[in-house]
């Protein structure tokens, strides 16, 4: 299942507290496409990104 997902550019701040116009940004809810967890494939590992019941967003590997 490859999916596409168009990124736009950020309006967020930096650590520092400036624009940082350069990161994409992506909202949370496209990337998930509903369900409560997806698996990112980076270089050899893989890792699981899981919304939890108080809506937050783990990352583990």
């Amino acid at each position: 299942m490859d999916q596409i997902v168009q990124l736009h550019p950020a309006a967020e701040t930096t650590s520092r507290g400036k624009p940082d116009r350069d990161v994409p940004s992506v909202e949370s809810s496209q990337l998930m496409s509903g369900r409560r967890e997806l698996l990112i494939r980076h270089g050899a590992s893989t890792y699981r990104l899981r919304v939890t019941a108080s809506e937050k967003l783990i990352l583990t590997k």
